[in-house]
């Protein structure tokens, strides 16, 4: 059956290879599934949602951590479920006591068969006792699997909580954070690329409109009009 490893960071700045090798040297033969997702950023996880309609009863998904596969315990809990219930085994490296297998295996524990004592009254009391334990054991290993969600996103939370009080620590002694209001950012390419806006648009000195240009330079439409407004402030008295 296949395996799949699914690795997600949340910015482009951050390395995913460390996902790609842990999950690697655990299963080698894993398929590494790539993705670029910012949670808060609902901008939705394209790769996941494909191979969670790829996979199929039998196949396999392997996670670095219960962290990558939700940032929210209540996502993460329904979509374990219905992992589950589709018959898709859940590998977590760093949290294997909640991994489907793990999960079975303590329903296996349960006691299934029912001794006769030959007193109906005490049948149904061992029954009942029996019954009790199995929910029991169900209910501890689903509260195990809550517990790992929200404590992956108890770290989420904590995370951003660090940062803001770090930010707003910074501010009050008086440190600039991010860019000075008013202050545009001297992007290394943006001057060359004026320049040939300047060239060539029928805006300045050139003759072609600006789709040529756009397709000339080579850069997005957005950064070129962009350009071009900046440029015109520039000649504005």
């Amino acid at each position: 059956m296949p395996i799949y490893g699914y690795c997600r960071i949340s910015t482009p700045q951050q390395n995913i290879e460390r996902q790609v090798r842990n999950i690697a040297a655990a299963y080698p033969a894993a398929h590494i599934v790539r993705e670029v997702y910012t949670g808060t950023a609902c901008r939705g996880r394209k790769e996941l949602d494909k191979l969670l309609h790829t996979v199929q009863p039998g196949d396999t998904i392997v996670f670095d951590s219960v962290s990558r596969m939700s940032r929210s315990a209540e996502e993460g809990c329904a979509l374990y479920e219905t992992l589950y219930n589709r018959g898709v085994t859940l590998c977590f490296l760093k949290e294997p006591h909640i991994n489907t297998d793990t999960y079975k295996q303590a329903l296996r524990r349960q006691i299934g068969a029912v001794p006769e004592t030959g007193s109906a009254a005490a049948d149904r009391f061992v029954s009942g006792v029996m019954e009790a334990l199995n929910r029991y054991t169900a209910d501890l290993a689903q509260e195990q699997i809550r517990l790992a969600f929200a404590q992956a996103q108890k770290e989420v939370d904590d995370l951003h909580r660090r940062t803001r009080e770090g930010i707003l620590t910074a501010r009050l002694n008086g440190k600039q954070i991010g860019q000075t209001p008013g202050r545009r950012l001297n992007v290394k390419k943006a001057a060359p690329c004026k320049e040939q806006i300047q060239k060539y648009s029928r805006d300045f000195d050139g003759t072609l409109t600006d789709a040529e240009c756009i397709k000339l330079i080579g850069i997005a439409r957005n950064t070129y009009y962009k350009y071009k407004r900046e440029l015109r402030a520039q000649a504005e008295p």
